[in-house]
């Protein structure tokens, strides 16, 4: 709480510079701790929607109030099948910036018993040969780079076993060099797995300890964070700055991903303490919604309620 002095020593500069400051200024002046950015979206949450029709796609996103982008790899060559520049000049010329992108860190292993969700037509999808930092890390730092983004994200790598996580920790470190180099900052997105105990080794753990936070920084995910049974805002004091990107995914108790604000989960703490973590922007996202664009405004219109609540 601001004492009597501060008060009047910040309401005194204020009006002496007063011909510089609007009521809006002064509201903020006097608002959260933390401004929030404005909400984006994990396109991943379109996954089938944006290979089907990009345009369309980014339009209905724009249209429901999103304003920061966050790509995923898609089935598509490039970006959703589009160069670099031409991408990011599509998103600004709706209204929205493009910020940060994912790639697979390894050639993508589903799990035992997995159900691979049914595409358009209702047959499972296909996911076909996609690049990966193991094994194209050079050339995806150029991609993104030449795109002139911020952030390129580890999607996810393999972490099955301890030596697994080893190796895939020496992949990341060569991809977050190559990225520093491209001026990039290079960042990895978490599931629940990586909280997993594989041979003595905690993944999350070790990527943190083993790479250095000027060459790795990370995309905590809420949701998954929750799922796995750990607190993020203890997360965030552990490693204070180390998260410049969170994900935002809602869950029901039976653990069935939903749009944000229709499920279990509680991200008041997490808002409130996004200063310490570091957050630059946060991504809402729902994995293979059953009703993507109506799913995707219905998320958004519950976090802007959810915001007035913090």
């Amino acid at each position: 709480m601001k004492s009597r002095r501060r008060f009047l020593q910040e309401a005194a500069a204020l009006s002496v510079g007063g011909a510089l400051w609007g009521s809006k200024a002064w509201a903020n002046n006097f608002a959260l701790k933390t401004k929030l950015p404005e909400p984006g979206i994990q396109l991943f949450t379109l996954f089938n929607e944006m290979d089907i029709d990009t345009v369309g796609a980014l339009q209905k996103v724009a249209a429901a109030g999103y304003k920061n982008i966050e790509s995923a790899f898609s089935k598509q060559p490039g970006f959703y099948g589009k160069k670099p520049q031409e991408f990011k000049a599509l998103i600004h010329d709706m209204g929205m910036e493009w910020r940060s992108h994912h790639v697979m860190g390894s050639p993508i292993q589903l799990p035992p018993n997995y159900k691979i969700p049914t595409g358009p037509d209702g047959k499972p999808m296909s996911f076909p040969p996609m690049k990966n930092l193991r094994d194209n890390s050079q050339e995806l730092v150029d991609s993104v780079a030449e795109a002139g983004i911020p952030f390129i994200v580890c999607a996810s790598i393999n972490i099955a076993t301890g030596e697994d996580v080893k190796k895939s920790a020496e992949v990341l470190q060569r991809a977050g060099e190559q990225a520093k180099k491209a001026g990039l900052q290079f960042v990895y997105h978490n599931h629940v797995t990586e909280f997993d105990n594989k041979d003595g080794i905690v993944s999350y753990d070790y990527f943190m300890s083993q790479i250095s936070a000027d060459v790795l920084k990370f995309e905590l995910d809420l949701g998954w964070v929750f799922k796995a049974g750990k607190n993020p805002v203890e997360i965030f004091n552990q490693h204070k700055g180390r998260f410049p990107l969170l994900h935002v995914k809602d869950m029901t108790k039976e653990g069935e991903i939903v749009p944000f604000g229709e499920g279990a989960y509680n991200f008041t703490e997490a808002f409130k303490h996004v200063e310490e973590a570091g957050m630059k922007y946060f991504f809402l996202e729902q994995d293979f919604p059953k009703k993507p664009f109506e799913n995707i405004v219905t998320a958004v219109s519950n976090f802007e309620k959810f915001k007035k609540t913090l």
